[in-house]
């Protein structure tokens, strides 16, 4: 499926590609306290409609994760990563995609505080 979304001021809008059939929900600090949701894809699967200049980049800990926020509203839409075999990835934030009946997604959780 085709998927589009976006910060709250809507200074960055993406679109990705893929079926959402669940969602990441991560206990490490930063994750936790940001309230996200994760929806994990190829990184050729995403793209960046507007918003580039926009987007300030936030990284902790090891700094492998490039976390993505608007400096107008402070919103996380996304993050670009690599997956554990190096593959680029794009960490969706599902609250900030179009359409989601986050209600009904099933969620798995994922230990990052101990990661």
């Amino acid at each position: 499926m085709h998927y589009q979304g976006s910060c709250h001021c809507g200074d960055i809008t993406f679109e990705a590609d893929g079926e959402i059939d669940h969602a990441i929900e991560c206990n490490c600090s930063y994750c936790s306290r940001k309230g996200t949701l994760l929806w994990f894809v190829p990184r050729i699967n995403f793209k960046l409609k507007s918003g580039e200049d926009k987007a300030t980049v936030y990284k902790f800990n090891k700094h492998r994760i490039e976390h993505r926020f608007c400096t107008t509203c402070g919103c996380q839409p996304f993050a670009f990563g690599t997956d554990p075999a190096g593959n680029e990835i794009a960490a969706i934030n599902v609250r900030c995609v179009d359409g989601v009946d986050l209600a009904t997604l099933k969620r798995h959780q994922y230990d990052g505080r101990s990661a």
